[in-house]
């Protein structure tokens, strides 16, 4: 049995940010990871040509800048390296291959009582903490959905956190399901390296530059949401002009308002509608069912593919060892309480990253945790 004051579950982005901060705090922690590296979704599950869809000055993680000549978007390889960098200064040292079995509160001893596997050695191991906090994030499994048929499909299925590159599928029939940004990337990534490909938009959705939503999140500090919106739907009309003809729709709620009330972002165009517009990328509706290698849509239209793309998200899999969290954590592993005040629960459990806000939403949770932490072990010591 280890006894510690803070056992965080996550090394990704979220986890490293708390971290951090409770080292500038001089909490003491223990931090697990099942994976074998921190930030394994950035590093091992995000394909070659991934940048961060927004300007660097919004994507630091706390109490650490990207250094001075770092590029405005940064790709996957310097996002990375940041984080090798994070890891360093911070002197931060999980336990990796460790697996959260199960969590619990003990309402008698007042502590977490948390029972974790050492994958390597296949050993249990014990634990007792006084604060918990979930840092595993919203992206712990890839998410298929369920299509009549699909088991009979005789191509290649994958999810988009198994893409790396269009380069093999040249002269490929292939259908990206999902209009995220890493769907419509993916999309355009296949129709430049020579495949013929289809994406499915369900959804209503913002397309923006990254220019934009850069110029967006500025303005945000100084304007009202609705009169930023109005800014950045009247310039993207005036770029992309009227999509619906493409398939493509626009939510009636401005980009901005959207993310701020449901943590939805604008899809951040890399090319992707150019080539929609030329028809190197066809737009298809909604699938009705899978026979072979066809899928059927629901117009009726029959389209032979080779290969099957989900970009259609994650879940969290944290209420499955996650016990006695029913006052911070939904059915669905995410927070109850509205933005804002969703990181904190009862009995010193926390959450970090699952807000859907980005990064300035994990810095916040990180910050805001690690200070009521502090202010709990000061009320505990006086």
């Amino acid at each position: 049995m280890e006894n510690v004051v803070v056992l965080i579950v996550g090394a990704g982005p979220s986890g490293l940010s708390i971290a951090a901060c409770l080292s500038q705090l001089s909490i003491p922690y223990v931090k697990l990871e099942r994976e074998s590296c921190s930030a394994s979704l950035s590093r091992n599950r995000a394909y070659d040509r991934l940048k961060l869809d927004l300007a660097k000055e919004f994507c630091e993680l706390p109490h650490m800048s990207y250094p001075v000549d770092a590029p405005t978007y940064i790709p996957k390889a310097l996002f990375v390296k940041y984080l090798d960098d994070y890891v360093e200064r911070f002197n931060i040292c999980p336990k990796y291959h460790t697996s959260v079995e199960s969590s619990t509160y003990d309402n008698d001893k007042k502590c977490w009582s948390i029972v974790a596997k050492d994958m390597a050695k296949c050993t249990t191991i014990k634990f007792t903490a006084k604060f918990l906090v979930v840092a595993s994030g919203e992206n712990s499994a890839e998410n298929i959905p369920t299509i009549p048929g699909l088991e009979s499909f005789s191509g290649e299925i994958i999810h988009s956190s198994s893409y790396k590159s269009g380069k093999s599928y040249f002269g490929k029939n292939v259908l990206v399901v999902g209009s995220g940004n890493s769907g419509m990337e993916i999309a355009y990534d296949l129709a430049t390296h020579g495949a013929n490909t289809s994406i499915i938009i369900r959804s209503q959705i913002h397309v923006m530059t990254k220019e934009l939503i850069r110029l967006g999140m500025t303005l945000a500090h100084r304007l009202p949401l609705n009169l930023v919106d109005n800014i950045l739907v009247m310039a993207a009309n005036f770029i992309f002009g009227d999509l619906s003809r493409h398939g493509i729709t626009r939510p009636k709620m401005g980009p901005m308002a959207l993310k701020s009330k449901t943590g939805r972002s604008a899809v951040i165009d890399v090319g992707t509608v150019g080539l929609i517009k030329k028809g190197k990328i066809e737009v298809q509706g909604c699938t009705n069912k899978i026979f072979g290698n066809i899928v059927e849509f629901k117009c009726g239209k029959k389209i032979s593919f080779d290969m099957i793309v989900f970009e259609t998200g994650y879940k969290s899999t944290t209420n499955i060892w996650l016990k006695n969290g029913e006052s911070m954590l939904n059915d669905n592993g995410l927070p109850i309480k509205e933005y804002q005040n969703h990181w904190k629960g009862e009995n010193g459990l926390y959450c970090a990253g699952l807000a859907r806000r980005g990064f300035a939403g994990i810095a916040a949770d990180a910050k805001n945790t690690a200070n009521d932490i502090k202010s709990m072990i000061g009320s505990m010591s006086s």
